[in-house]
């Protein structure tokens, strides 16, 4: 009787802890609304977003022409002792750059689809992402489920033992086992629950939501049909669509227009001035003069003894160069991680079939033959035991494997530059 009371505590301070933790808000949150959240809420998103909007700055800002300069001159030719005159003269001159303007704008309208390349991989890369995130849950809730009825089953075979050994049909030590294997199913099922609802609240770190009183719980099933794919067309459709192929690309068209303003910079840049002066008269008895107006134009040109050093025209070529290759490794990249991912999810949708033609209906009915038999005490507890944690087993691997089916799925559209992957 003792064992009987105590297994009903147990249940009651699995209900409390219980109690506890649920009672927050929970909220069904499927998946089309989740991805919404995170394209428009997620801060890391919305950070790397401004990078398109300082690309636009920069472009306005390479837009700017040289700015014109203004001089004031005032001449005292000691015109107190001597009576030389004094003079005023105002100028005005501006630096001109052939062909600088042009590059620099060029160059900042690249850097500009650069970055909106880079933000289109960055958003392709969260999206996958934040989808395994909410796979995560999911898989944590299925994994919570085989926890709970592992510790009903075993509570229900403890509850029958402990009524057998008060009426005398069983020995004390057989019953106390079967009370301390509900103990330590009870406890793997609060690890569970822990892991489950830490699965829950990293949701809010994709979504850019997070409440205290509110957890949103993910709906839908790891169940995924298996697909089929033709290599071919998913390499053709790779290096297409594959955002940072684009990018990468793009850093080319970046790096020949640096070439370029480094070109540009090494031209002559010349200034042009116009000026007008007004001189008093002169009344010294030696020279005397009349006061007069007169007007300058002059042009300034720089003798360009630095480009004889083409050191920085070779760092652009060599660049150029780099990015070129660069490209062309990320393509030799892309279709290799490509075909790994096709050739591990169609591994894995093989494990998946094996699973469903049987697999785990052939161990529920060994479980249920071997607690028929320990009923009918044909056979042991440890039987009945090993035949329950292989089930168990059974289905926290096909658990598994159904998230890393899906998980490869994700990480295959990922690569290729598709995505049409559902949540139900």
């Amino acid at each position: 009787m003792k064992q009987f009371i105590s297994t009903y505590l147990l249940l009651f301070a699995c209900i409390i802890v219980r109690a506890q933790t649920l009672e927050k808000i929970q909220q069904p949150l499927n998946y089309r609304t989740y991805i919404e959240w995170v394209g428009n809420q997620n801060l890391s998103y919305a950070a790397e977003k401004l990078n398109v909007s300082i690309a636009d700055a920069e472009i306005k800002a390479a837009q700017i022409f040289n700015d014109p300069q203004l001089s004031v001159e005032y001449g005292y030719n000691d015109d107190r002792r001597m009576e030389m005159g004094q003079s005023v003269a105002v100028g005005l001159s501006k630096t001109f750059s052939i062909g600088k303007r042009s590059a620099n704008i060029n160059l900042a309208k690249s850097e500009k689809s650069l970055n909106e390349a880079l933000l289109t991989d960055y958003f392709h890369a969260l999206r996958a992402e934040s989808t395994l995130a909410y796979l995560e849950a999911i898989k944590q809730t299925e994994l919570y489920r085989v926890k709970e009825d592992a510790y009903k089953n075993i509570k229900k075979l403890a509850e029958g033992d402990s009524i057998k050994h008060t009426l005398g049909k069983m020995t004390k030590v057989d019953a106390v086992q079967s009370q301390l294997e509900a103990e330590m199913s009870y406890n793997e099922l609060m690890q569970a629950q822990t892991e489950l609802y830490n699965a829950y609240a990293a949701l809010a770190l994709w979504t850019g939501v997070f409440s205290r009183d509110t957890l949103y719980l993910p709906a839908g099933t790891l169940l995924s049909p298996a697909r089929r794919f033709d290599a071919d067309k998913l390499l053709e459709t790779a290096l297409e669509n594959r955002a940072d192929l684009v990018a990468a690309l793009q850093k080319v068209d970046v790096a020949r227009k640096a070439l370029t303003v480094t070109r540009r910079e090494r031209n002559m840049d010349f200034d042009l001035s116009a000026g007008y002066n007004f001189n008093t008269e002169v009344r010294n008895e030696i020279a005397p003069a009349p006061k007069f107006n007169g007007i300058t134009v002059g042009i300034a040109i720089p003798l360009k003894f630095s480009n004889m050093n083409k050191g920085a025209v070779h760092t652009a070529e060599f660049q150029a160069q780099q990015a070129e290759i660069n490209y062309r490794q990320a393509e030799l990249e892309v279709q290799n991680s490509v075909m790994q991912c096709l050739r591990q999810y169609l591994s894995l949708s093989e494990q998946v079939r094996r699973y469903d033609n049987g697999l785990l209906a052939n161990a529920q009915s060994v479980v249920d033959g071997k607690i028929y038999a320990y009923d009918r005490g044909e056979t042991s507890l440890l039987e009945v035991l090993n035949a329950r944690r292989t089930y168990d087993d059974l289905r926290i691997t096909y658990t598994e494997t159904l998230f890393n089916q899906i998980a490869a799925l994700v990480a295959l559209e990922r690569n290729v530059g598709i995505w049409d992957i559902t949540i139900e």
